[in-house]
């Protein structure tokens, strides 16, 4: 998790956000959270905040931008991870829910991704034989 003295930037750049898409994602309530893992040794945190026209006019897509901003500003210093890329995604409901909800939306999925990241990958097929061919590995 990162610290207080953590740098965050804004993510501005098309090709920016395009990689966050293809990236491990949650959706929790009201937002959903891409994390994208840079590897480039830089501890910085980036962040890039969108809302489709679903959500409504330009008026409402702000406003929900607004508070994925603000509620960025405050959960991510404790709950993101140094050199990891996010996009917070506003949904239908970001506008209307209430705040301590919202953050808790934000802080939940900032979470799980980074339980994701942590988790050793399980094994999804069966380990192969042993070397000797003894019969100790047959069903």
């Amino acid at each position: 998790m990162a610290d207080a003295g953590t740098v965050i930037q804004r993510l501005k750049t098309r090709s920016e956000f395009l990689a966050c898409a293809q990236a491990p994602f949650f959706a929790k309530g009201a937002v959903v959270v891409q994390a994208r893992p840079r590897d480039d040794g830089d501890p910085m945190i980036r962040i890039g905040f969108t809302a489709t026209r679903r959500i409504g006019g330009a008026v409402e897509r702000n406003r929900a931008k607004r508070r994925l901003r603000e509620a960025a500003r405050l959960i991510v210093p404790q709950h993101g991870a140094p050199g990891v890329d996010y996009v917070l995604i506003a949904r239908g409901g970001t506008i209307g829910r209430p705040w301590p909800r919202l953050l808790d939306d934000v802080k939940t999925a900032l979470i799980r991704l980074g339980a994701d990241r942590a988790a050793p990958h399980q094994q999804t097929s069966a380990p192969p034989p042993p070397a000797d061919g003894s019969p100790a590995s047959r069903p």
